[in-house]
């Protein structure tokens, strides 16, 4: 779980893990950057600098020019639109920062980097950060201008970070790797969860990737913003969110967990207009037994029209609820049993546009499912069926500006050669 130094105590601070972060500016920004004493980034990066703790190292690529300035410290945690009108809005996640004396400048930065397997997503601690703050004691600039005070008093306190991370004894506390965005509409998660902390419970029936969540909120939401899950299951959504600097609620008809609410997610306990985003991992028929409540909607068969109906209503709540413009996203399967296909996908997305403008369709990768065994496949093969592959994560969005015109918009199409 995200620890924010303001909450802590001098001497807990000083204890913590001392990680090292890598932002990345260009020849039209660095100038703003080192004037402000102020890094930021995209939401691409965002992920990576609401992790940044203050006390942790930060180094600043400009990618244009090929060098790498350091060593920077950070004097806040990592936050969002920490000055609004820094570049021009552009960046808005930031973290303030000082320098450790004298800053020192590296050449030739992607060869550094590329030696040392350091991105922008991959933070450092322990002697991976200590080894690359050698870089920096041994830059030739530096030994130049031994006599300069500042840089006299950069190697000192470098010297001091080295010793703090020398002797840190505690448990690791970040990601060997951040998360990145997915780019596709095809997502393949191998674990359920990501990171150093469990989100809900592998266990739980018909468990969410914590992924999916992930992704949805990152590219959908900001730090603060509240996400509403009414059938929140085992709380990964719940889990994501705190990790990620959201605000969530989540809902349930038989709750598993004390920070679930006990709600009918056909009755949402929220104002209109309210809530940022929704997640719905919904049942896709009665294929799974997750409760014996005699109001849960996983009890009826997908075969029925009534569970079509039912989920409408789930769909007319989290619409009420939604701020106009704000994103759903739904995680659905299709059914195949007893030789009889039903394409619950497709009469979700139905149902949904209803109700709401579509933005995309993912298809996301199915793993860990029972059926996924060697005897399972030589079944499919023999009688001539199929096994379920993958589910939809139907996107949508609430806008009273529905684009409804059937003409053919004009568009010019750039056509790039085959490689």
């Amino acid at each position: 779980m995200l620890t924010s130094s303001e909450k802590l105590t001098d001497s807990e601070k000083y204890n913590l893990l001392v990680r090292g972060f890598m932002l990345a500016c260009g020849e039209s920004t660095e100038a703003e950057c080192l004037t402000r004493m102020l890094f930021g980034t995209d939401r691409t990066y965002g992920p990576v600098v609401i992790r940044i703790r203050k006390g942790d190292l930060l180094f600043l690529n400009n990618i244009e020019t090929d060098s790498l300035h350091g060593v920077f410290r950070a004097v806040t945690d990592g936050g969002f639109n920490i000055e609004p009108k820094a570049w021009k809005g552009r960046y808005p996640y930031q973290v303030r920062v000082e320098t450790l004396g004298d800053k020192i400048t590296l050449n030739n930065a992607t060869k550094i980097l590329r030696r040392f397997g350091m991105t922008r997503n991959t933070p450092l601690h322990s002697k991976r950060l200590a080894a690359f703050l050698d870089f920096f004691l041994e830059a030739p600039s530096s030994v130049d201008s031994m006599a300069n005070s500042e840089t006299l008093k950069s190697h000192r306190l470098i010297l001091e970070e080295k010793e703090r991370i020398a002797n840190w004894t505690g448990e690791v506390d970040i990601d060997e790797e951040i998360p990145m965005i997915e780019a596709t509409t095809f997502w393949d998660f191998p674990r359920q969860s990501y990171g150093s902390t469990p989100k809900g419970d592998n266990k739980y029936a018909g468990v969410t990737p914590a992924l999916i969540i992930y992704n949805l909120v990152w590219r959908y939401t900001d730090p603060g913003d509240l996400v509403v899950d009414p059938m929140c299951g085992s709380g990964t959504t719940i889990d994501v969110c705190r990790e990620e600097g959201r605000r969530a609620i989540g809902y349930d008809i038989t709750p598993v967990r004390s920070d679930i609410i006990q709600s009918d997610a056909r009755n949402i306990p929220l104002a209109n207009d309210s809530v940022d985003m929704v997640f719905i991992d919904s049942p896709y028929g009665d294929n799974l037994r997750y409760s014996d409540h005699p109001d849960n909607i996983g009890n009826i068969s997908s075969e029925s029209e009534k569970f079509y109906d039912e989920l409408e209503k789930v769909m007319c709540e989290s619409h009420r609820i939604l701020k106009e413009g704000k994103t759903l996203g739904w995680l659905i399967g299709d059914q195949w049993v007893k030789h009889r296909f039903t394409p619950v996908g497709f009469m979700i997305y139905n149902h949904l546009c209803k109700y709401f403008e579509p933005v995309d369709m993912i298809c996301v990768s199915r793993r860990g499912q029972s059926s996924h065994t060697g005897p399972w496949f030589n079944r499919a093969r023999r009688f001539n069926f199929y096994l379920r592959g993958f589910k939809y994560l139907i996107i949508v969005k609430k806008t009273t500006q529905r684009v409804t015109s059937s003409e053919a918009r004009e568009i010019e199409w750039t056509h790039y050669k085959r490689r």
